[in-house]
C-alpha cells in the first residue's frame, strides 16, 4: 500500500527486503556485462556491504524522481521511500499534503532548490521576503540561488519576537507583487524566536499572488508546527515547505524533504535537480521507519512532548534559584530560552565563558546568546546576531526538547547547568568581597591622610 507499517519490523526482515530489492539492480545480476561508464561497480566490499549493495543511486539524469531500467530496486526503493515518508507527514498532521520527495541535500539547499524553480515562474522577480531569523543557512539559501533576501525584522511582544505582518505587507508594496519571488517564513526556530504567523503570511501570498516557501527544518515532530502549516494551507496559499530527515527522523545528516499540497509543483522542483542522486538518505530514512513503524513514531512524538513539559519547568526552577527567569515562549514548542541577565551584568565575558564551560563538560547543542554580538554573513550585517533582533533586552540560554531527547539528557544538562552558574556566582562574590576590602583600604587610608 505504499504505507509506514503500524507496528516496527525486526531487523533481520528488514534486511531481507533490502537484499531483494538489490537483486534487482543489474549490477548484481551473476551473469552481467556492464560496457559503460557508470556500471554501479565498487572495489569495496565494505562499502558494497554498507550500501546493501545498492549503488546505482535514484533519479536518471533528467529528472531524480524517474525509474532507471538498470536499477528497479533502487528506484523502487525511491518510490517506496517517498510513499512512506508522504504518509507520515499526513500521520504528524498534514492531512492535505499532496506529494513529496527526499532530497539528497540538507535543508539549505533543499530551499535553494525551491527558489531555483520558483525563478522559472517569475522570471521578473529578485526579492524574497524573509521574517528574520537567525540561521545562516537559510539565509544562504536565498544568496546561493542569486536573489536578494529583503530582511523584515520581527516585533517584540512580551519575551517573544513574532512575525511583523504590517511590514511584511509593507515591503511587498513597496517592491511591487511582481518583483518579490516568494515569502520565505519559519516554524521551527529558536526562542525568543517563535513560528511565524503562517496563516496570515499565507493569507496575504494568497492576496497578493506571491508564492509561499516554509523552512520547517525540524518541524515534523511539532504537532504545533504542522497545524500551522495545514492551516495555512487551508485559508491561503504555501507552495512548499522543507524539512530535514536527521533532525525529525534520527538519521545521519544529508538529506530533507520537500513537500507541498500541489502535485504538479513538487514535481516541477525534483525535475529541476541535476542529475542522479545519492539513495543513502532515502536508504536511511526508509530503514528507520520500518523499524519504527507509526506505532514507533507516534510513541517518540508523545515523549518528545511529554519532555518539553519537563524540561520547562525544570529550568524555571533553576532559573528562579538563580535569580532569572525562563522567558514566556508559549508560541514556540520545542525550543526554551532562559536569561542570562545576572551573568550579562556581571561580566561581559561571562555569557560566552558560560557556553565554554558547558560544551567542556560535554553538553551540546545549548546555545548562549550575549547582547550585541554583530556578525556579517554574505555581505549582509546582522546586529545582535543569533537573537533574532537588533536588540534584545537581555542574554540567554537555549535549550531545546527535540525528538529523541530522554530525561537523562534534561536531568544532567540541569545539573551541570547549576554548577556551572554556581561557580560564577562564587567568582561574583569573592570579587565583590575584594573590591569591598580595596575600597576599605583606600577609606582608612584618606582618614590618616
Amino acid at each position: 500500500k505504499g504505507k509506514c507499517p503500524e507496528d516496527g519490523w525486526d531487523e533481520s526482515t528488514i534486511e531481507l527486503f533490502l537484499h531483494e530489492l538489490a537483486i534487482m539492480d543489474s549490477n548484481n545480476f551473476l551473469g552481467n556485462c556492464g560496457v559503460g561508464e557508470r556500471e554501479g561497480r565498487v572495489v569495496s566490499g565494505l562499502v558494497a556491504r554498507r550500501h546493501y549493495r545498492l549503488i546505482h543511486g535514484i533519479g536518471r539524469s533528467g529528472d531524480i524522481s524517474a525509474v532507471q531500467p538498470k536499477a528497479a530496486g533502487s528506484s523502487l526503493l525511491n518510490k517506496l521511500t517517498n510513499s512512506v515518508v508522504l504518509d507520515i507527514i499526513k500521520l504528524a498532521g498534514i492531512r492535505t499534503v499532496a506529494s513529496c520527495f527526499v532530497v539528497p541535500m540538507a535543508t539549505g539547499m533543499s530551499l535553494t532548490l525551491c527558489f531555483l524553480t520558483l525563478r522559472h515562474k517569475r522570471p521578473k522577480a529578485k526579492y524574497i521576503i524573509w521574517p528574520r531569523i537567525d540561521q545562516k543557512s537559510c539565509f544562504k539559501s536565498m544568496i546561493t540561488a542569486g536573489f536578494e533576501p529583503v530582511v523584515v525584522e520581527n516585533a517584540l511582544e512580551g519575551d517573544e519576537l513574532r512575525t511583523d505582518l504590517e511590514a511584511v505587507e509593507a515591503k511587498i508594496k513597496a517592491l511591487g507583487a511582481e518583483n518579490i519571488l516568494c515569502v520565505h517564513s519559519t516554524t521551527s526556530c529558536f526562542a525568543p524566536r517563535v513560528p511565524d504567523r503562517l496563516e496570515e503570511l499565507a493569507v496575504i501570498c494568497a492576496n497578493y499572488g506571491i508564492p509561499h516557501i516554509v523552512n520547517n527544518a525540524y518541524g515534523v515532530q511539532s504537532s504545533k508546527c504542522m497545524h500551522l502549516i495545514q492551516q495555512g494551507a487551508q485559508v491561503g496559499r504555501i507552495d512548499a515547505f522543507v524539512q530535514s530527515l536527521d533532525k525529525n527522523f534520527m538519521v545521519p545528516v544529508g538529506g530533507a524533504i520537500i513537500a507541498g499540497f500541489s502535485e504538479s509543483f513538487i514535481q516541477e522542483i525534483s525535475k529541476m535537480y541535476p542529475g542522479r542522486a545519492s539513495a543513502s538518505p532515502s536508504l536511511d530514512v526508509l530503514i528507520t521507519l520500518l523499524s519504527l513503524g507509526t506505532s514507533g513514531y507516534k510513541k517518540l512524538l508523545k515523549e518528545r512532548k511529554e519532555m518539553f513539559s519537563y524540561l520547562s519547568s525544570e529550568l524555571k526552577k533553576l532559573a528562579d534559584n538563580h535569580n532569572e527567569r525562563l522567558l514566556d515562549t508559549p508560541h514556540n514548542p520545542i525550543s526554551l530560552a532562559m536569561s542570562l541577565k545576572n551573568l550579562d551584568e556581571s561580566n561581559d565575558a561571562a555569557v560566552t565563558q558560560l557556553g565554554s564551560m558547558l560544551f567542556t563538560r560535554q553538553v551540546s547543542g545549548a546555545r548562549v546568546v550575549p547582547c550585541g554580538s554583530v556578525q556579517t554573513v554574505n555581505n549582509y550585517t546582522f546586529k545582535g546576531f543569533m537573537s533574532h533582533a537588533n536588540n534584545y533586552p537581555c542574554a540567554y540560554l537555549n535549550a531545546a526538547s527535540a525528538i529523541g531527547i530522554k530525561k537523562q539528557d534534561v536531568d544532567v544538562f540541569l545539573k551541570r547547568l547549576d554548577k556551572c552558574l554556581k561557580t560564577f556566582r562564587k567568582e561574583a562574590k569573592q570579587e565583590k568581597s575584594i573590591n569591598e576590602i580595596s575600597d576599605s583600604n583606600a577609606a582608612t587610608e584618606q582618614l590618616e591622610d
